[in-house]
């Protein structure tokens, strides 16, 4: 069945192996469900623009990455994209395929209407199933899906297949024998595994030459492959993410491939029929990947939607208020775009408060032990590396408590889920568990008491203290002008029986809650050894003023103060800024409830407790803007709770090094979570994470719908869906900054792969002034003076 070796020359080796690596970048890691954080699925396309990946990824995925026809025409009659977004649009456009004028565009948006999805070219398994009427790709999935499931679990399986061992080998060790292929009529199949080469290059290899695939043909019939394993693509991808963080690599991917194109050879030779369907499909795999006239129209379109979005907001954006006096509070809050809500809503209770924004890790990597943990938390983003080993252990005691609580609880779990003791379970501890229940179902669990506060593990000398605070407070261009009350707020979000709860937590903290950076931070910078370094590295710090840490929850609007070691001599401030933050709260949930489906100013908290609610808080739906200011520049506009709001201010910025963090960290992280909305939102079915109402947690790592075998990466569609439209409006993220355009052009050049984000436009970018649209970023390293009113390309 297999070529021998001696027929696969050394320059087809390198070509097959070459090809399968380019199918693996292709794909977007998917985090696991204990620190989920977003990430653009388009990661692997961003060197091409929105028409050429939806080229490609209607041929390996069968997915659009754009709106329907029909609902661009819908904007264009209700006037959210006008004449000249559309004008714009088409002038922007470099396809010689675009059409003539915009009325030929609006005419073709009608004509595209609800068109059919693109149809992805067919794998062998989709072949054979035609041919023989058996549904091939589900079982491939089921049996695939089973077997990783085991094999990549993270603690939740009682039972794992092979572990320690690579996936490839401990793959043949399991398929050699299952008997669910042979027994659907795939006859030999346990010996075909056998038989297969033992490393995962070599099946590879071998399986490229049985199916024919040519060189050019590789790549994109390797990435369609990837495709469809689903999510468990994307695990292994982010197997590989973690590995090459730390300076390693794995190779998971290449095994998954191996496995996939077993699969593949096996059914070929069981269906020799579909030889010559196979062979054209090679032929297609080999053209170019070049968008046709449909994509091009569709990229136009959606650049139009944006365009319009982005005209209402330079409406909002008239200029920057005046600086007002020093502030009593000074609230700092992740850019999230929740905050800017509770922003608002703070600002507006009181003249003395002022808000900030920055990212929600405070800028401290952080590895973190938790109390009564042994695991280490990664509470940074995800394209960095911690650097500072904190811990939350407290009393020794206590901490040993928690530890032996924990493993009682693991075990009692273990007993009441095992295939045997489950039934005693439910006959020895039936009734006494249906007060538990019970008490679940009314929400009746009562609030988590706070852990001891954070410390660094090893301590940090005196120098170190002056030189990390002062780094933070110039990064937050806080030099000068503090608050009497700083208040450092973290956030996550408060949910129940939701698996996909630390996708509420904050991005820029990995997927955990924030307070342990904001608490860390609020103790650093109290500090006497901190504050006394303070003036000597350039930030002036009042003696009274004080910093705070908090936690916002973001689904109920409340805030919960840390008083790690607070004077009680700053009791009554701290009893003013309590009252103030609880007046803020009820604004914003008044807010928020408007548009969250059955939800009431007062029901907020219940929603937050039932376990049955499928849409607590609606996240970051609706995200649309990133915003790098002065807060003089967006303070009293209200942006809906849509925008990233960083406050910079460049004038404080020596050498523009906080400038080159924002848009290489921020910028970047803010558009992960943009596009993974957008995914989420045009092709559900290839990059969202399907119905919350039959979701079935594996392994700790993601989600089935069902029990079917397929992991579902991104987001629930409960998240943005409100039942009868979508609540998220797929938009690319426009990006707007207060700066020097040539600085801003400095960094896009030192950095290649940010840079392609703008030219490919994945995101848009402007510069305001005066808070103020002044120019738009063209491909090329280019701009182009930009009127409020016109935003013209």
């Amino acid at each position: 069945m297999f070529m021998k070796h001696s027929q696969i020359t050394p320059v087809r080796l390198s070509a097959v192996l070459e090809a399968a690596e380019a199918a693996a970048r292709a794909i977007s890691p998917a985090f696991p469900l204990d620190a989920t954080v977003a990430v653009n699925p388009f990661l692997g396309q961003t060197a091409e623009d929105l028409a050429t990946a939806a080229a490609r990824l209607g041929r390996v995925a069968g997915c659009r990455v754009t709106r329907t026809g029909a609902d661009y025409a819908a904007a264009i009659r209700d006037g959210r994209i006008s004449e000249d977004d559309l004008a714009e649009a088409l002038a922007g456009a470099l396809s010689p395929l675009k059409p003539t004028d915009t009325d030929a565009v609006r005419h073709a948006a009608e004509r595209l209407r609800d068109g059919p999805e693109p149809m992805a070219l067919p794998t062998v398994a989709d072949l054979a199933a035609e041919a023989t009427g058996i549904d091939w790709p589900a079982l491939i999935d089921k049996c695939i899906g089973l077997w990783a499931a085991g094999q990549f679990d993270r603690g939740q399986a009682l039972w794992s297949p092979a572990p320690g061992n690579e996936a490839f080998a401990a793959w043949r060790a399991w398929a050699m024998h299952d008997l669910s292929p042979e027994i659907a009529g795939l006859k030999g199949f346990c010996a075909h595994v056998a038989a297969a080469p033992d490393t995962a290059e070599r099946a590879i290899l071998f399986a490229a030459e049985a199916l024919g695939i040519s060189d050019a043909a590789a790549e994109t019939a390797f990435h369609r492959l990837f495709m469809s394993m689903g999510g468990w693509s994307q695990h292994a991808r982010w197997l590989l993410w973690q590995a090459e963080l730390a300076g390693e690599s794995d190779r998971t991917m290449a095994e998954l491939l191996a496995i996939r194109l077993i699969w593949d050879e096996a059914l070929l030779a069981h269906t020799p029929e579909i030889a010559e369907r196979w062979t054209a499909t090679i032929a297609a795999h080999a053209e170019p990947v070049v968008p046709g006239a449909d994509e091009v129209l569709l990229a136009i379109l959606q650049d139009a939607a944006d365009r319009g979005h982005q005209r209402r907001l330079a409406t909002a954006l008239d200029g920057a208020a005046p600086a007002g006096e020093r502030p009593f509070l000074q609230a700092a809050f992740c850019i999230d775009v929740r905050s800017e809500v509770f922003r608002r809503a703070l600002e507006s209770v009181d003249a003395g408060i002022a808000t900030i924004g920055f990212a929600g890790f405070f800028g401290l990597p952080l590895s973190h032990h938790a109390h009564g943990s042994d695991i280490r938390e990664a509470r940074l983003p995800v394209l960095l590396n911690p650097a500072v080993e904190t811990s939350s252990a407290g009393d020794p005691a206590s901490d040993q408590a928690t530890r032996i609580a924990a493993r009682s609880e693991r075990a009692w779990g273990r007993f009441r889920q095992a295939a045997v003791s489950s039934f005693a379970f439910v006959e020895a501890m039936g009734p006494v568990y249906a007060v538990k229940l019970v008490r679940s179902a009314l929400g009746l669990g009562g609030a988590a008491k706070p852990e001891p506060a954070p410390q660094v593990l090893g301590g940090m000398s005196a120098e170190a203290k002056a030189d990390t605070g002062a780094a933070v407070l110039k990064a937050m261009s806080l030099i000068e002008g503090h608050g009497q009350v700083v208040l450092l707020l973290g956030h996550g979000g408060n949910v129940t029986n939701n698996p996909h709860e630390s996708a509420y937590h904050c991005g820029a903290c990995g997927g955990y809650t924030g307070e342990v950076s904001a608490r860390l931070l609020a103790m650093l910078l109290n500090d006497p050894e901190t504050r006394s370094g303070l003036a000597q590295r350039g930030v002036n710090v009042p003696e009274d003023t004080l910093f705070v840490a908090g936690l916002h929850d973001t689904t109920t609007d409340d805030i919960t103060i840390y008083e790690d070691g607070l004077p009680a001599a700053r009791n009554a401030d701290l009893a003013k800024v309590r009252g103030q933050l609880r007046q803020a709260g009820k604004i914003a949930r008044a807010e928020r409830a408007v548009r969250l489906p059955g939800a009431r100013w007062n029901n907020i908290h219940q929603r937050a407790t039932n376990w049955a609610e499928i849409r607590p808080e609606w996240g970051l739906a609706g995200c649309a803007a990133f915003i790098a200011a002065p807060r003089e520049a967006t303070a009293g506009r209200d942006l809906g709770g849509r925008a990233f709001l960083h406050s910079y201010d460049w004038r404080a910025d020596e050498g523009f090094g906080t400038l080159e963090l924002i848009i290489t960290a921020p910028v970047v992280v803010a558009s992960w979570i943009s596009l993974q909305y957008f995914g989420s939102s045009v092709a559900p079915a290839m990059f969202g994470g399907g119905n919350k109402l039959i979701h079935n947690v594996v392994g700790g790592i993601g989600v089935i719908e069902g029990n079917g075998g397929r992991l579902r990466p991104g987001l629930p569609w409960q998240a943005v869906h409100d039942g009868e439209t979508l609540t998220h409006e797929p938009l690319r993220l426009s990006v707007m900054i207060e700066a020097p355009r040539e600085e801003i052009l400095k960094v896009l050049e030192r950095h290649p792969g940010v840079r392609d984000l703008f030219d490919n436009g994945w995101l848009h970018l402007f510069v305001l002034k005066d808070g103020k649209f002044d120019a738009r970023y063209r491909p090329g390293l280019d701009w182009a003076d930009a009127a409020p009113q016109t935003l013209a390309a």
